[in-house]
């Protein structure tokens, strides 16, 4: 399930794809609206659900919704804004939107609307299974395939190890991380996620090309040799 995202808050944005890949999605995030429908043109058929913030330079959300509903008038668009006047959510849904979420929000709402959304327009989720070295990694079923065996991994080991898999041989922000699995950044939850960092590594040390890296001061590195 791969989904586009349109935000010029770069922060806010990557907030949004961090979370969404920890719930077994695929994310683009385009930070202008031009971006984003360069993004849709050049591959259209690579999405299946665009989220578009309104205010946006260059070109707002209304302007790549028309311009996106031209291309397919199918795709499931969600409007993201601080708007909340009601002829402004009616502009929305006359483009074409079918949901319309006001800023600030909750992750886990955004995640419930995405579904909702889907089961209406009776698209399909299909989690792919994540090559990881040598190793296969499923999302949707919180399986780590090892050599020996499958291991089950806790919930938030698979939402970790999700968003490691995701950005393989990047750095991941620990301040996003914690606030995308945990809910907040607070010291004890980071002294939590250093404790599932060493049970990942146990578990990916099946595979000795793999190694997650500290990256001090900012995160960690899934590194695959």
């Amino acid at each position: 399930m791969k989904i586009l995202i349109a935000e010029d808050d770069d922060n806010l944005g990557f907030l949004l794809t961090t979370f969404l890949k920890a719930k077994g999605y695929d994310v683009i995030h385009a930070n202008n609206g031009i971006s984003a429908l360069k993004e849709y043109r050049d591959n259209p058929s690579r999405f299946h659900f665009v989220i578009l913030d309104v205010m946006m330079p260059e070109l707002d959300g209304f302007s790549v919704a028309k311009e996106l509903r031209l291309l397919d008038n199918k795709i499931p668009i969600l409007f993201l804004t601080a708007k909340s006047l009601e002829t402004d959510k009616l502009k929305g849904f006359e483009i074409g939107a079918d949901d319309y979420l006001i800023k600030p929000f909750v992750m886990e709402e955004l995640l419930a609307r995405i579904k909702a959304i889907l089961r209406r327009t009776d698209t399909v989720e299909q989690i792919d299974e994540i090559i990881i070295g040598q190793l296969k990694f499923n999302p949707a079923q919180n399986l780590l395939f090892l050599k020996g065996g499958a291991a089950k991994l806790t919930t938030k080991e698979n939402a970790l190890l999700n968003i490691l898999a995701r950005n393989i041989n990047q750095v991941v922000d620990r301040q996003a991380a914690l606030r995308t699995i945990w809910g907040d950044d607070s010291y004890f939850n980071g002294r939590s996620m250093d404790v599932y960092i060493a049970k990942l590594r146990k578990l990916l040390n099946d595979d000795p090309n793999i190694e997650i890296l500290n990256v001090h001061g900012v995160g960690f590195k899934l590194i695959v040799k």
